[in-house]
């Protein structure tokens, strides 16, 4: 199954829906970057590496809409250092 990653731009997140259970991405856009304040994933899904395939999903939209990253939270600035393929997003 490919899991997709959806925009909620009423809520400004980015969410991944795992059997109904939901990881989210908080952000915030000022002009062309993307802060990324709060990563989480409900406690069901901890360990199944959501988060992670969230992340993923995240950085290769701020890719694919030319935007750059602020990880503010510390699990998503972990989780691109540990991705050097993206470290060109971050400012």
């Amino acid at each position: 199954m490919m899991e997709r990653i959806t925009d909620n731009p009423a809520r400004s997140r980015y969410e991944l829906d795992v059997d109904g259970k939901v990881a989210f991405a908080n952000y915030r856009k000022v002009g062309s970057t993307l802060h990324i304040p709060y990563v989480e994933a409900p406690p069901s899904l901890r360990g199944t590496g959501a988060a992670g395939r969230l992340m993923r999903g995240v950085m290769e939209t701020a890719r694919a809409d030319g935007m750059k990253v602020v990880p503010i939270c510390g699990y998503a600035a972990h989780w691109i250092r540990s991705h050097p393929e993206f470290h060109d997003l971050l400012t």
